[in-house]
């Protein structure tokens, strides 16, 4: 096991390893940051707590869900210590529509998302983007967060319903 390896001292075991979860989890973090030099530093953050406490890992359970509640804690710890929420920026999003009039749209979308998403707190948000956009499983998120599938299930009802909100207040849905 990759894990093992690394615990045991193998550097290679080690960088297989982030390379594996490095981009999962920046993404995680950018999407519960809204800043690309915040969520770096959460992934690069992330990484160290992980190998640091590598002996702590119980292998019974997966690795990246427990990478990931690393990565969601030092995300909610940024958002703990940062001052105003600035949006994300236009050349970190992953919109590559085929024509001008559909990049707008998407853009514009995509913003208003974000600006309804960085709406609602930070522990139903956490919510949101693991399920949504990592696509974790139920199961998975309540693992990470350390709460039964179904309250997980009825906070992301919360959540979507605040969502939804945000959107029709910014006039995005009707």
């Amino acid at each position: 096991m990759l894990v093992s390896r690394c615990h045991g001292g193998d550097r290679a075991a080690c960088g297989e390893l982030v390379s594996r979860y490095q981009r999962p989890i920046f993404n995680a973090a950018l999407r519960m940051l809204h800043q690309p030099e915040d969520a770096r530093d959460v992934a690069q953050t992330t990484f160290l707590k992980a190998f640091e406490h590598l002996g702590d890992y119980n292998p019974s359970f997966k690795f990246y869900s427990w990478i990931y509640r690393i990565a969601i804690n030092e995300s909610l710890n940024a958002l703990g210590s940062r001052r105003p929420l600035a949006p994300l920026d236009a050349d970190e999003q992953a919109d590559e529509a085929p024509g001008p009039e559909q990049r707008l749209e998407g853009e514009q979308m995509s913003r208003a998302i974000d600006k309804a998403l960085m709406g609602i707190e930070p522990e139903l948000r956490t919510l949101v983007v693991l399920r949504h956009f990592m696509h974790l499983s139920y199961q998975d998120i309540a693992d990470i967060v350390s709460l039964p599938e179904k309250t997980v299930k009825s906070r992301l009802y919360s959540a979507r319903q605040l969502l939804r909100d945000g959107l029709v207040q910014q006039g995005t849905l009707l």
